[in-house]
């Protein structure tokens, strides 16, 4: 009985070699290209922004990460009252993108005073402000056009400043703060809502 016998392992036909090494760059081809693909879908529907501002605390903080639908309103949505919208900045759309609440519609009446919001005469109830505004004034949306507002009120150079953000500005719909983890929320579930007065 020979102890020191060894198996004999098949000798590698430089063909089945070849194959073997062709079959591995396919596969690595394969998979950089199916990652490619997916990061162009993933950036052609949506959006990451870092929040650098603190017009809108407290629903978001400088430093939070949020990702933004780029489909929300290009098919068969509109915008709703009280979404969260990243849109370009109307007197300069090549600057930062902004992140705001929408207040008003196409054709609203909007009146502010003693911290209150109407719309169109009825009270609008916000209940993710802790703060109200001490700007008022009034102003009616044109028809293509949004009136934005920062949750911090006194805080927030939007509408109130500069005027409306065409529809065609919008980026997409804030949906989500995903950085830091702590701040982990979803947006467009904060509609506001309008009463009438009593």
């Amino acid at each position: 009985m020979d102890f020191w016998h060894a198996e004999t392992v098949p000798d590698v036909h430089p063909e089945e070699q070849k194959a073997g090494w062709k079959r591995t760059i396919l596969d690595t081809l394969e998979t950089i290209l199916l990652s490619l693909i997916l990061f162009l879908a993933i950036n052609t529907i949506s959006e990451r922004i870092r929040v650098e501002s603190i017009s809108m605390q407290p629903t978001l903080f400088p430093g939070d990460y949020v990702i933004v639908n780029k489909l929300a309103y290009r098919f068969t949505n509109s915008p709703h009252r009280g979404d969260v919208i990243v849109f370009k900045y109307p007197p300069n759309p090549d600057a930062i993108p902004y992140i705001k609440r929408i207040v008003g519609l196409p054709e609203d009446q909007i009146h502010i005073a003693d911290g209150k919001i109407y719309i169109n005469g009825q009270l609008m109830l916000e209940p993710y402000l802790k703060v109200t505004t001490n700007r008022g004034g009034d102003w009616t949306v044109p028809s293509g056009q949004l009136f934005v507002m920062g949750d911090n009120r006194n805080n927030s150079s939007d509408s109130r400043t500069w005027g409306f953000v065409p529809l065609g500005n919008i980026i997409g719909r804030a949906e989500l703060i995903y950085l830091p983890p702590q701040h982990w929320a979803f947006l467009h579930k904060n509609i506001a809502v309008a009463s009438p007065e009593p």
